[in-house]
């Protein structure tokens, strides 16, 4: 039977290349002239963390690694934003998780919205992601069609399309 996985997932290359990009772009602001700003990209845990002095930089720096994550055809729905924390001195942390893998709750909105459409495919949670198998691949299709207009907070990417 045909089938295919509804997954969230972020390229880690790409992601890493965003990341420096921003990094790049802070340097040369005028505005973060003189700042003791750095972002970092742990790897392993998928944690960036913001460390600035002041509210202001903290923003413009979100800002630009959300637009250096869109140039790279990143979704930013897969960042999730901490709360900010004093570090020392006068200094702000911030970090900011990346979303890996559909949540459960991500995961049931997208079976209940494809059995609420009443297509003829069956939908099922495997960890974190979403196998959907059908009789025909035009089935298949038209769930991908019905993900791709909705939003369930993470971004989706369709993988594993078998015939």
């Amino acid at each position: 039977m045909p089938s295919f996985d509804i997954v969230s997932k972020v390229d880690a290359q790409t992601l890493d290349n965003a990341i420096n990009n921003a990094k790049k772009e802070i340097l040369n602001r005028f505005d973060f002239n003189g700042s003791k700003s750095t972002v970092e990209l742990d790897k392993k845990t998928n944690v960036v963390t913001i460390v600035t002095e002041d509210d202001m930089r903290l923003k413009a720096i979100e800002g630009s690694i959300i637009s250096r994550m869109m140039k790279q055809n990143l979704d930013p729905k897969s960042l999730d934003f901490g709360d900010e924390q004093q570090a020392s001195g006068n200094m702000i942390r911030k970090e900011i998780s990346i979303k890996e893998g559909l949540d459960k709750e991500a995961a049931k909105k997208v079976v209940a919205k494809i059995k609420a459409s009443g297509l003829k495919v069956q939908a099922s949670i495997m960890d974190d992601q979403v196998r959907v198998t059908a009789k025909k691949i035009d089935d298949l299709q038209a769930v991908i069609t019905l993900c791709r207009n909705e939003d369930f907070g993470q971004p989706l990417q369709y993988i594993n399309m078998r015939n």
